[in-house]
């Protein structure tokens, strides 16, 4: 069972890749890339007339082309549905390779969070259609951070170490993943939103650029916002659930651990990203650059404390 859940996350990041290219070329081919630039601009002639039959043939076959391009895009979704399921198995069999829930140590934790992050995606995407060309930016992220997976954190699928087999791990672990992965997907709305906010002020180099081919700025920062605030809740049961359990474990509710002020730390960033979100008198962009610093302090908790930072959490198994 573990060597097939090795094999089921090569067969995963294969698949998100796939569908990555595919996303990408809808984004640049589609209704809001080149192709659709040519079909709806007009045809003049240089210096003779051009026949109506002429311009009709020519936009046919450019709408034909559009039209094949836009099915590439279904084809993504297809593949990222095909990535969920392999993605799904390759934690399934971690899981029976183990004997134990697949979420005890870092490498495992990464392949829950993000499995939540195409989740989330999926499920958004069955509600709003229109932001499929997000999917090119969420499966990138997936790919870096499953590779990253496999080559930098990969352990030994084995049992748990003794501090946690509990069946807090259930609860408290499951909850910061869970949050983690609708985090993972809030940064990268906030950080599109930046993009396509600077393209609307007249920026034009580079990432600003990119704004030119994602949905408008409002959606954006409203899709940033709304899961964000959906994923807020979660993270504040994970933290409480750990506080339970670490009074269990070792005595106390709170003991200053790297991972327990941290993980307070990133409370307290998206407590302010939401307060400033609320605020009128705060521009959108300043509270969207709180939200991409809340997942800094993520980023952070999960790789430099568990990597760099010794205490009572250092369970990385790397």
């Amino acid at each position: 069972m573990g060597a097939l859940s090795n094999q089921l996350l090569v067969v995963t990041i294969l698949s998100y890749l796939a569908s990555m290219l595919c996303y990408a070329a809808e984004y640049a081919f589609g209704e809001r890339g080149a192709v659709a630039r040519v079909a709806s601009r007009e045809l003049v002639g240089a210096g003779a007339p051009v026949s109506l039959s002429t311009t009709v043939d020519e936009q046919a076959r450019e709408a034909v082309g559009l039209r094949r391009v836009n099915r590439i895009g279904l084809v993504a979704v297809v593949l990222t549905g095909v990535g969920l399921a392999a993605h799904a198995a390759t934690l399934l069999t971690r899981g029976l390779a183990a004997g134990r829930v697949p979420w005890g140590n870092m490498y495992e934790y990464v392949i829950t969070a993000t499995l939540v992050g195409v989740v989330a995606w999926l499920v958004l995407l069955a509600r709003r259609p229109m932001v499929r060309p997000l999917g090119l930016y969420v499966t990138l992220v997936e790919v870096l951070l499953l590779g990253i997976a496999g080559m930098s954190l990969y352990t030994p699928a084995g049992p748990l170490v003794p501090a946690l087999n509990s069946y807090w791990l259930k609860i408290h672990v499951s909850a910061a993943a869970t949050a983690t992965g609708i985090f993972l997907f809030g940064f990268l709305a906030a950080v599109l939103f930046l993009i396509r906010a600077g393209y609307d002020a007249g920026k034009r180099r580079f990432p600003y650029e990119l704004g030119q081919r994602l949905p408008a700025a409002d959606s954006l920062e409203r899709l940033a916002f709304r899961v964000t605030a959906f994923a807020f809740p979660i993270w504040t049961l994970a933290i409480i659930c750990g506080a339970i359990w670490a009074e269990a474990a070792w005595g106390r509710f709170w003991g200053w651990d790297a991972k327990e002020v941290w993980s307070f730390v990133t409370w307290i960033a998206y407590a302010a990203y939401l307060h400033a979100r609320a605020t009128p008198s705060v521009r959108r962009t300043t509270a969207a650059w709180l939200a991409v610093f809340g997942w800094a302090t993520m980023l952070f908790n999960l790789v430099g404390v568990n990597l760099f930072v010794s205490g009572l959490h250092s369970y990385a198994g790397v």
